[in-house]
């Protein structure tokens, strides 16, 4: 009976040594400061935006859009090391990490960012639980020239801002980001944004312009309208940018051609959102038969005929194009 006894009791002590043991190995790792970093991180490599959120300390502000707080806008978090662990003299910790991050389209980059975390109790009365001192939810300022739309990593947004006035943003620290836009006839160069430091207000600007299926697409209207204008034979066609005076009686129908059809340009129109071709020249050419009112003599009226064109450009709600003349 003696024998059961020490023999159970060396099994308990055992146990409890075990127990003991595998609490102290929890508590430096996974229940540790680096540990409670370390699971954020993780987070965001897996792109769970909504795990990342759960973290006590991570909140976020009223007066910003979380749109950008998604999987989808995230960019590539991975190879991460905890480099050091300091307590300070008020029982907060400071972690540096160092990681690597890539956003879509460009190359990884190794950076470093330190995280602040504070005790928040205990669970189980065994194991600490931390919060983040600093929420790492970073903000962006961002303005969007000439356009409602961008997008970040690929992510398509629409900002409740108008065209050239700023938004802000809350995104993920760290984080790499690619802020850009690309439709149908507008795009802008990609802006490279990364985010290494907890607190920090960025500030990005996207700088929407034409991109070339827009300039090919007003040139083929233009072009055709101006064709179109050539049609008319009378001096002045309606309508059209080109004509010309003659004082003499015409003794044929006057004939149009096209010599130079205006090599089209477009640059953002005055109003936030609209699109402008800027006064550019062109040549018409004019041929027809005249009569000297003074003596009677005839005589063929062919000469070209320089001429400008100047137009606004508009998207209508369903995006469809449209394209006004200016005069001046």
């Amino acid at each position: 009976m003696r024998r059961t006894l020490i023999t159970w009791s060396a099994v308990f002590a055992l146990l409890f040594v075990g127990f003991g043991a595998s609490v102290v190995a929890l508590n430096a790792s996974l229940y540790s400061a680096n540990g409670f970093v370390g699971r954020y991180l993780e987070a965001l490599a897996r792109h769970d935006a909504a795990g990342a959120l759960e973290l006590p300390g991570v909140h976020t502000s009223n007066d910003a859009a979380a749109d950008l707080l998604t999987g989808d806008a995230m960019g590539d978090l991975s190879d991460v090391r905890v480099l050091s662990d300091s307590e300070t003299s008020d029982g907060e910790h400071e972690v540096v990490v160092e990681y690597s991050l890539k956003a879509p389209g460009s190359r990884s980059a190794t950076s470093r960012t330190e995280f602040v975390v504070a005790p928040d109790g205990m669970s189980f009365g065994l194991f600490p639980r931390w919060r983040f001192v600093q929420s790492p939810i970073n903000t962006v300022s961002l303005t969007v020239l000439h356009d409602k739309r961008f997008s970040v990593n690929g992510h398509d947004v629409t900002t409740a801002a108008e065209p050239d006035s700023p938004a802000t943003y809350l995104v993920f620290a760290p984080g790499a980001y690619v802020f850009g836009h690309d439709s149908e006839y507008l795009t802008a160069k990609p802006v490279p944004v990364g985010i290494d430091k907890v607190g920090e207000i960025t500030d990005v600007a996207v700088d929407v312009q034409a991109n070339e299926t827009f300039v090919t697409e007003v040139q083929k209207h233009v072009s055709a309208y101006l064709q179109d204008c050539t049609t008319q034979t009378v001096l002045m066609p309606t309508g059209c940018p080109f004509g010309q005076k003659i004082s003499n009686r015409l003794t044929a129908d006057p004939k149009w051609t096209m010599v130079t059809d205006p090599a089209i340009t477009i640059v953002p129109g005055t109003e936030p959102g609209t699109w402008a071709v800027p006064r550019l020249p062109a040549t018409a050419h004019l041929v027809v038969g005249v009569r000297s009112l003074f003596d009677g003599s005839t005589s063929t009226y062919d000469e070209d005929v320089p001429f400008d064109v100047q137009y606004k450009l508009t998207f209508e709600a369903n995006r469809q194009l449209l394209i006004t003349a200016v005069y001046e």
